[in-house]
């Protein structure tokens, strides 16, 4: 029996919500981390004595209300412990991505004043000690993971088992201490500061309030109902506000336990061992996941390829009566059964979201037809839009209003409106408190309580919010036509052969292409079709490859009007990551950057 949690209003804060479900749940298990393969429990009352010992650990190492703590490190307990302790007593916690550069660590610890650092491991140690020259406010790092470090020795760093050590005695000498501080924390006071990915210069921090992120996970649930009995997955960054609204504030407001998968490359054998009711995840994931069962249908029998393309169609012709909110007819009912049962059950199972009921996109646009294949499927991804600054989620599809090439209607108590130019522009509790030592830049993002996305939109005949692009990506060609670049990359990315794409055309006569290939796809064909390479540069040049590439880009081409076709490619021959400053941490290509770095490339396609 599906069992949910109705908010409370009088728990208006972090650390009221945190020890009002700490008291609820007490010995129900809170999380699960998996070690070595195994699946470790944690309950609630661990949760909420390991954070007493945190907050009080940290009031012993000096932290005082509104001073800031930085956490760099990969989704673990230990995460939400610290997280969760920095706010009960009044700090404000600076989550930083695992794939930052000692420089941007440098940065954003500067920046932020933080006294206090949480590392995961030597890995992540090295980039906080590689700039403590430049580091003065920095007093203190911690590790999590000592492994490597046995023999280490630094006044300036301790484990984490030793900085629990501090707290326990204190807690010991100061039994009251920490509950005479955690009811002081105001709905308005800062809780977190998020740091942009800094595609236009510096990391900006978002300040969002205790009232921010509360308020807007009540109304998450408002609008697609989440339950105590719920399990999910966390794996992306939990500096970023989606995971952290679901892996952490989710977790307080509703009670689903949380599994932190071992590492990202367990990830879908993690998925396959919880079959989650609750996932997230970012447009590239469910990319890969469609790309990975195209090409192993490519490598079945004659007999299994005509069973899934005959039960595709038919799911994807019953998912329209579906999502139309229509009765299919008897037959295709029928058919769809017979779909489902040879098909779609095992595909379902193999991904391991069988049980998938809140299973959504975000962080970035996706492309329909993905969205199509896994409806027709029987998994109903969500789209939801949202940005940093409002803490998150704007709209989403809601219940069984659910409509494809759209990201669904505003979140109750969010208003939405179109300006003049396009502009999409938010309203709501959601609102962050601005960027923090940057009172200039916040006017210009919030105007009269309104806040400016970037993004370019419409609303259609229903009231759902359709995502043109970003207000500074809109391509205007040298013949003055309009073009929304994003729309056109979102079709590349359908190939299982290309993993990202950006268009490039403002101000040229027609319009051109860098293309990112999908390394592990395109290896794969290589080796089926024993096409020689020794390297992934000498992949990316060999004529065989731009040849099979070539064949997607005229696949999309049929789909736009002639002045949205692409004339020109090339492939990046550079294998690009996270820790590269033309990659996103969740995985999108920064269009500045990858323009600036591969300006040759581009040059020589208009010459």
């Amino acid at each position: 029996m599906l069992k949910s949690v109705k908010p409370d209003p009088s728990l208006d804060t972090v650390p009221k919500l945190f020890h009002a479900q700490v008291k609820r749940f007490r010995d129900r298990v809170a999380m699960r981390d998996k070690v070595l393969g195994v699946w470790k429990e944690i309950s609630w009352s661990q949760y909420g004595e390991n954070v007493r010992v945190a907050g009080t650990g940290l009031v012993a190492l000096g932290i005082k209300k509104g001073q800031c703590v930085s956490i760099l490190s990969q989704n673990n307990p230990e995460w939400l412990y610290c997280d969760i302790a920095i706010q009960c007593i009044g700090a404000i916690t600076v989550g930083i991505y695992p794939t930052n550069s000692a420089e941007e660590v440098s940065y954003i610890t500067n920046h932020s004043e933080s006294r206090i650092f949480f590392v995961e491991d030597e890995e992540q140690l090295d980039k906080v000690l590689l700039t403590r020259k430049e580091l003065p406010m920095l007093e203190k790092v911690i590790v999590y993971d000592m492994e490597g470090l046995r023999n280490f020795k630094d006044p300036m760093v301790m484990s984490f088992d030793d900085f629990m050590a501090i707290g326990k005695k204190e807690a010991e000498r100061d039994p009251g201490g920490f509950d005479d501080l955690w009811p002081q924390v105001k709905p308005e006071d800062i809780a977190l500061i998020v740091y942009t990915s800094g595609t236009t210069g510096s990391p900006k921090g978002a300040m969002l309030s205790h009232r921010n992120v509360i308020w807007t996970n009540q109304a998450l649930g408002e609008s697609n109902p989440i339950y105590e009995t719920d399990e999910m997955l966390s794996f992306l960054p939990l500096c970023h506000i989606a995971e952290r609204d679901m892996t952490v504030f989710s977790s307080l407001t509703y009670g689903q336990v949380v599994n932190f998968a071992e590492n990202l490359e367990t990830v879908p054998e993690d998925i396959r061992e919880i079959s989650p009711h609750v996932f997230f995840a970012v447009p590239r994931i469910w990319e890969k996941f469609y790309s990975n069962i195209i090409l192993r249908m490519q490598d079945s029998t004659w007999l299994e390829k005509k069973g899934f393309d005959w039960a595709i169609k038919v799911g994807k012709e019953a998912s329209i009566y579906r999502l139309d909110h229509k009765h299919p007819s008897m037959f295709l009912k029928i058919k769809y059964a017979l779909a489902h049962f040879l098909v779609f059950r095992n595909l379902k199972h193999s991904l391991g979201l069988e049980r998938g009921r809140f299973v959504f996109s975000g962080g970035a646009p996706i492309s329909p037809d993905i969205l199509k294949f896994f409806h027709a499927i029987g998994i109903p991804i969500r789209e939801v839009y949202g940005q940093t600054e409002d803490t998150g989620p704007t709209t989403i599809h809601q219940g069984e209003d659910i409509k494809l090439e759209t990201v669904g209607k505003p979140i109750p108590g969010i208003e939405v409106k179109i300006a003049d130019d396009g502009e999409i522009l938010v309203k709501g509790p959601n609102v962050f408190q601005g960027y923090y030592k940057d009172p200039k830049l916040t006017k210009e993002y919030i105007v009269d309580g309104w806040l400016h996305s970037g993004d370019v939109g419409r609303f259609d005949d229903e009231g759902n919010l359709l995502i043109t692009d970003r207000k500074k990506d809109i391509i205007i060609t040298a013949g003055g036509k309009n073009i929304t670049p994003q729309y056109i990359e979102n079709k590349f990315k359908f190939s299982p052969y290309i993993n990202d794409a950006v268009v490039i055309g403002d101000g040229k006569k027609y319009l051109t292409a860098l293309i990112m290939i999908d390394d592990e796809n395109v290896t794969q064909y290589a080796q089926d079709q024993r096409i020689p390479f020794t390297t992934y540069k000498s992949l990316c040049h060999n004529e065989e490859i731009i040849e099979l590439i070539q064949k997607e880009v005229n696949k999309v081409n049929k789909t736009l009007a002639q002045v949205e076709t692409i004339k020109k490619f090339q492939l990046i021959d550079i294998k690009l990551t996270t820790d590269d400053s033309e990659l996103t941490a969740t995985m999108k290509l920064k269009r500045k950057y990858v323009g600036e770095r591969f300006n040759d490339l581009i040059d020589g396609m208009y010459k």
